[in-house]
């Protein structure tokens, strides 16, 4: 995927305000950091209802067909899944869970919006037993009605299975509506019912299916699901991270953990608004400090935050100015 100039503002501010993990985050719902060396560039992550206190994550690209389930209280993989039954992920972006504990794969990561006329889908079901294995997979295709695009998050409604998808788009994107089930036997047609007001990086559903939370690189929204007809609710505090790639609540539906890509990358828990899953109301509609465009820095941030994130990114401005009149010399 793209790393956009932003992401420079993004790695200096997680050196200035980055702060380690603290020893009583020892449960999964606590926050962890994921340590197996293979995972590199975790780009989705879903809580396990099968296994409470498992995550389920995958790596970005250029890693194959595998899905890594880790243990949330001591940030170790317990198992690797490998997909049999489908061809060579291409860009592998996104990762739910779906009723009857199915696992749903989003390769649908596209970062030149529109090299592929379709992308891929895979779903299996969550292993009983958490070790080393091989399952089949179902594979589907994916086509959007107004054209390819690129996306990162998918989710899947726990009570209905119907399947969702944003696309990614600095000027806030769109949620796009699958099929009420797909099929493996023809193309998946997605279509638009609501904009999303964010540079969406992942999105996930509320255990009882009624909110709908959706993060970018520097802040988040989330959303009254209102029976898809969306209703945005008010901002999501969203952690600072090296690059920030996914979002899963927790079983509970008390808390949102955030991921990251990167070597050793946090997985950090903020409480989720209006708590344990039921309909979530904030003190701020979320309107305002959040507008379509820029860099999706959307809620989440205190406004001493953002000052310090202003003053970063002039900074880095003015390095790269600096370093630009240097080799004019």
């Amino acid at each position: 995927m793209r790393r956009p100039f932003a992401l420079l503002a993004g790695a200096l501010l997680v050196g200035a305000f980055a702060v380690p993990v603290t020893a009583s985050a020892v449960d999964g719902d606590g926050g962890f950091t994921i340590k197996d060396p293979r995972i590199k560039e975790s780009s989705g992550l879903a809580a396990s209802r099968l296994h409470p206190g498992v995550y389920w994550t995958h790596n970005d690209s250029d890693d194959g067909p595998y899905i890594y389930a880790v243990d949330g209280r001591t940030g170790e993989t317990v198992a690797t899944v490998t997909l049999s039954g489908i061809g060579k992920p291409r860009d592998v972006e996104a990762i739910s869970i779906g009723p009857g504990n199915r696992i749903y794969v989003g390769d649908i990561g596209d970062n030149l919006d529109g090299t592929w006329p379709y992308v891929w889908i895979y779903e299996l079901p969550e292993p009983k037993v958490l070790k080393d294995q091989t399952i089949r997979a179902t594979q589907y295709v994916v086509k959007y009605s107004d054209g390819a695009r690129n996306a990162e998050s998918l989710v899947v409604h726990p009570k209905t299975g119907r399947v969702y998808i944003i696309d990614k788009k600095e000027d806030g994107g769109h949620l796009f509506e699958g099929p009420a089930r797909l099929s493996s036997s023809g193309a998946n047609i997605f279509k638009p019912i609501a904009p999303v007001d964010l540079w969406a990086t992942d999105a996930a559903f509320s255990p009882d299916g009624t909110r709908l939370a959706v993060r970018g690189y520097f802040g988040g929204i989330h959303y009254d699901w209102n029976g898809g007809r969306i209703k945005r609710a008010g901002r999501l505090d969203v952690p600072l991270q090296r690059q920030g790639e996914s979002v899963t609540y927790t079983v509970d539906g008390s808390r949102l953990l955030y991921g990251s890509e990167g070597a050793d990358s946090p997985v950090q828990a903020k409480d989720a608004p209006g708590g344990g899953g039921g309909s979530s109301k904030s003190p701020s509609d979320g309107r305002g400090s959040q507008a379509s465009g820029g860099s999706g820095a959307g809620g989440g941030m205190s406004g001493g935050l953002k000052t310090g994130l202003v003053a970063v990114v002039v900074g880095a401005l003015a390095v790269f100015g600096l370093g630009r009149l240097l080799r004019r010399r």
